[in-house]
């Protein structure tokens, strides 16, 4: 695990966002609020929040932090079609909040998979990345 005891506290934010691809078909049924195991969006959104709080016990060397935000969004993109999932992590630490903004999209996506793969067998997750981060010493970052 990296030292970072001498870094300075400050004010970090991440964001993160990934997409799970599906059928058109999946699309309707969501819609529709016909997902076998209830709302997806909703136990997703729940899952990616709970899964920001717990990075550390997924991802070995990963430091516990305190996090002092984590804002997961989910929205049904038919132009995919599929689902856009977007997580927002925020801290002040000495160490940056990306991993949390990470997990919390692909265990939200995970989620999404889960509920709906009785519906959809072809369902794929794709496109994970960092959109944005800022604070600390590596300065900002926006792609």
């Amino acid at each position: 695990m990296v030292d970072v005891g001498e870094k300075p506290e400050t004010a970090r934010v991440a964001e993160a966002v990934g997409e799970l691809i599906t059928a058109p078909q999946t699309i309707a049924i969501l819609e529709r609020g016909e997902a076998p195991k209830g709302d997806p969006l909703v136990v997703a959104q729940i899952a990616g929040i709970q899964a920001a709080k717990r990075t550390a016990e997924l991802i070995p060397l990963c430091h516990q932090l305190p996090l002092t935000r984590v804002d997961v969004k989910l929205e049904i993109d038919p132009a995919l079609p599929g689902i856009r999932a977007r997580a927002e992590a925020r801290i002040t630490a000495r160490t940056g909040v990306e991993m949390e903004a990470l997990t919390a999209v692909t265990v939200a996506l995970l989620t999404m998979y889960d509920m709906l793969k009785a519906v959809d067998r072809t369902m794929r997750i794709d496109n994970v990345r960092v959109t944005r981060k800022s604070g600390g010493r590596s300065g900002d970052f926006e792609s």
